[in-house]
């Protein structure tokens, strides 16, 4: 077991701020709470105290105080919370105080929601959602990390695992009590009939195109070509702030540079790219290296080309940029007797998906651009609200738990009761480990249950 101290931490913002949080979590939450501010609130309402120093008796602040007693605790444990103003002083004041009652001490990182996963208040898919719900950046991301800290994944792996101990229970019957009159004699049928049924279902939501993990990363957009193309100034006018170095001189930028957006509640990361030619000068060379390994790992490939020329020859996809889709961008129309694009249009001539002319430097066309790619965003993440897997660690598992079944099913009913039985309870035991909860004593239980053996 894990050192059960009394643990506290600030729980809100970074102060100065209107409100300040303080969490205590612990056996000795109540008795710090009394220390505090005399005695200990009605559970769960809210009480305004004068909070003191223990040793001093000094008033710190006036907040109001709530307990929570366990288990009906975000923890699991007996929970105090103050609710304090959120100045510098007020915060180390109240840490302070709390540091000097026995059995006390400050909290490491991310260990309250530890202690609810210990407790059985949260699984480890809720535990992940958790931290994607903090992480989330816009609206599509908010709603998958919602879903995923109250259960999508989690109550569904716990139904798995559910069916399958009832499948392996009636395999483990059949192995262990073969020779008990009320045992029927039939068992193996039901068991890979249910086996069956879950593997086609758990296949069918791996078969998904990864549609979770592409929501959770964001679509990742990478802005590349020649030098002085202008790749710096689309990006600058795409994030509306000036994130990168902007410069007439060949060259200028060295390594990516990263900018998030959010396109009509979808994540886009933008990658501005070092300018890609043959160079002699060591760290331009780490540059496009960079540049082309960045660009052939991303979804989608802006090509800028200086387009101020007007008839651009245009000789082909660019090489060595991986399968990601290219649209060709001709910028610097402003200098040219050419005009913008209303939105993306397909290139007939040419091996881009879409083709568009723009400024970056005057913003003329850039709207069209901005507008494509938030439909090309919203096409990408199309279904993401379906999605049940958000993680890699997630895929794994479920593969694991398939490949166990498929071994399983293929065993022969004549003589491979034990290597079936084995294969089961490996499906088992890595959906258990996907939620954090894994137990081989309720196969048993389910066994005792149904059957009345030994009654």
């Amino acid at each position: 077991m894990p050192d059960r101290s009394t643990i506290f931490a600030l729980s809100s913002g970074r102060p100065p701020a209107a409100i300040a949080v303080v969490r205590v979590s612990g056996s000795r939450s109540g008795i710090a709470l009394e220390k505090l501010i005399g005695r200990l609130p009605e559970p769960r309402k809210a009480a305004l105290a004068r909070v003191r120093d223990p040793g001093s008796g000094e008033v710190i602040d006036e907040a109001l105080a709530l307990w929570f007693p366990a288990p009906h605790s975000e923890t699991g444990e007996d929970v105090a919370e103050l609710q304090l103003h959120g100045g510098q002083a007020v915060i180390a004041g109240v840490l302070d105080a709390l540091s000097t009652i026995e059995g006390c001490r400050p909290a490491e990182a991310g260990e309250f929601t530890r202690r609810a996963f210990e407790n059985g208040r949260l699984d480890l898919t809720a535990v992940e959602g958790l931290a994607d719900l903090i992480a989330a950046e816009t609206p599509a991301q908010r709603r998958l990390a919602f879903r995923q800290l109250k259960g999508l994944i989690g109550d569904r792996a716990e139904a798995w695992r559910r069916r399958l101990i009832e499948a392996l229970a009636l395999v483990e019957a059949r192995i262990d009590f073969s020779d008990e009159a009320d045992v029927p004699e039939d068992l193996l049928g039901p068991a890979l009939h249910a086996a069956q049924q879950l593997r086609d279902e758990i296949a069918g939501v791996l078969a998904d195109g990864r549609r979770g993990e592409r929501l959770r990363d964001g679509l990742v957009v990478a802005i590349a070509g020649p030098p002085n193309a202008g790749k710096s100034t689309l990006l600058n006018r795409l994030a509306r702030r000036e994130a990168a170095i902007v410069s007439p001189h060949a060259g200028t930028t060295r390594d990516i540079i990263e900018v998030h957006l959010d396109l009509d509640g979808y994540p886009v990361t933008l990658l501005d790219t070092a300018g890609i030619r043959d160079s002699t000068e060591p760290v331009e060379q780490e540059g496009v290296r960079r540049a082309r390994e960045r660009a052939a790992a991303a979804d989608l490939v802006l090509w800028v080309i200086d387009g101020s020329a007007g008839g651009v020859a245009i000789d082909g996809r660019p090489k060595n940029l991986g399968n990601a889709a290219i649209w060709l961008v001709l910028n610097k129309i402003d200098q040219a007797n050419a005009s913008p694009c209303a939105a993306a249009a397909p290139h007939d001539n040419s091996e881009y998906e879409f083709t568009l002319s723009i400024s970056a430097l005057t913003g003329v066309g850039v709207d069209a651009l901005a507008m494509a790619l938030s439909a090309y965003a919203k096409t990408y993440f199309a279904a993401t609200e379906s999605a049940v897997i958000t993680r890699a660690r997630h895929r794994h598992a479920l593969e694991e738990t398939v490949a166990a079944l498929d071994r399983a099913l293929v065993q022969d009913h004549s003589n491979g009761e034990e290597l079936m039985a084995e294969e089961l309870r490996a499906a088992t035991t890595t959906l258990g480990r996907l939620t954090g909860r894994v137990d081989v004593e309720d196969i048993l239980d389910v066994i005792f249950r149904d059957f009345c053996i030994g009654k």
